[in-house]
């Protein structure tokens, strides 16, 4: 008797799971991916003129939800809630510029990458260029909350001065604005900042490390990574990955894996 009781609590205890890695299976039978997007970071996903959702990570989506033959939802995040939206199973995917780190790995599961940026922080001409972090001394440099960029100055130059903003668009803002004489960002971003605002005369201030962008799931689902990994090995295989890199980056990036 004693036993079955403790069977049963295996079991019991097992479900949650059991929950998760069946999701593909739920996807498929539901006939919607629920994909969390940011829409506020050109050219990954942001808003056109018709206010129609576009960008590399939403096209991205698009073919996803294409090849497992289900409709697709987004979900709009920003940079520090879209962890957040994906453990509390308000969606299945999460496709939003996302850098690795520590701290994430712990919370969610990353597919192989399919693109990479490099993370920097940026000025005017009215701020030198550094060649390390410690000559910023407390400048201001403005940085979307939890955002890859946050996570990584917070590691490498703890006691910088950081005005931490909602989102990479509140940032932006803030640099643009005069209240901060830097941000940080990725180098696609800053650089669409920059033909946006040539007055500015932005420029890389100091290059922080190169990183690749990946697609996270819940832990424990081993059949949705598959599925994942396979589209992204697929996508690169036929070419349809590094064109749409092409399209929206300028760049194929046929090395993606090193993070330095």
């Amino acid at each position: 008797m004693k036993m079955m009781k403790k069977i049963a609590l295996i079991a019991f205890c097992a479900l949650p799971l059991l929950a998760q890695a069946s999701s593909l299976d739920d996807i498929k039978s539901r006939g919607v991916l629920r994909v969390a997007t940011t829409v506020d970071a050109a050219p990954w996903g942001y808003t056109d003129a018709s206010g129609k959702a576009t960008g590399l990570d939403v096209e991205l989506a698009q073919k996803l939800a294409q090849e497992m033959g289900v409709k697709l939802q987004l979900q709009q995040v920003t940079g520090a809630n879209r962890i957040p939206y994906l453990m509390s199973r308000k969606v299945d995917v999460l496709i939003a510029a996302l850098g690795s780190s520590p701290e994430r790995a712990k919370l969610v599961s990353f597919s192989k990458p399919y693109a990479a940026v490099y993370l920097g922080i940026y000025g005017n001409d009215s701020v030198k260029k550094v060649g390390k972090l410690s000559e910023l001394g407390k400048a201001t440099i403005a940085v979307p909350k939890g955002s890859t960029p946050d996570l990584t100055l917070t590691e490498l130059y703890p006691q910088g001065n950081y005005l931490r903003l909602e989102d990479t668009a509140s940032a932006v803002s803030a640099f643009l604005s005069g209240q901060a004489p830097m941000f940080a960002e990725n180098n696609l971003i800053a650089q669409k900042v920059s033909q946006e605002n040539p007055a500015k005369h932005i420029e890389l201030k100091y290059l922080l490390r190169k990183s690749p962008a990946y697609i996270a799931v819940r832990p424990g689902q081993p059949e949705l990574m598959a599925a994942i990994n396979q589209f992204i090995d697929k996508s690169t295989k036929d070419g349809e990955l590094p064109a749409l890199r092409q399209k929206w980056f300028n760049d194929e990036q046929n090395d993606l894996a090193t993070e330095q």
